[in-house]
């Protein structure tokens, strides 16, 4: 009885780490956002994202370590956050902005594709 019982939960805690490897790779962008955010350049210390986001587009949610955001094509943003806040804001054409690892996702809310290079950065220690 004490293998069945042990083949048991052997098998629940895999199932439980699939579950959270699954869930971890949901809230990649490039992942979960692959027909808007395409990864441009990943190595040990940044990986660079473009991200389009067409007028109504709605990401799924999602998570960024610290990153840098440089905006190539401004427009009207509604952002998400996890714990159910929100907030609008209208990012200018060539403004940079940074930000603190958060997870989030975002909608254009609007008239014009909005366009963005995101940098985020790794541990340097890597």
């Amino acid at each position: 009885m004490r293998g069945k019982r042990a083949v048991g939960v052997a098998a629940a805690g895999a199932a439980a780490l699939t579950a959270l490897l699954a869930v971890a790779r949901a809230q990649d962008p490039a992942v979960a956002n692959a027909k808007t955010i395409q990864v441009r350049l990943d190595n040990d210390r940044v990986r660079v994202l473009e991200a389009t986001l067409p007028p109504g587009a709605k990401e799924q949610i999602h998570s960024h370590p610290a990153y840098v955001v440089y905006v190539i094509a401004g427009g009207k943003i509604r952002n998400h956050l996890a714990d159910g806040k929100t907030s609008e804001s209208e990012l200018k054409t060539g403004e940079v902005l940074y930000r603190d690892p958060l997870t989030h996702w975002a909608e254009n809310i609007g008239d014009t594709p909005a366009k963005f290079i995101l940098v985020e950065l790794k541990d340097p220690k890597r």
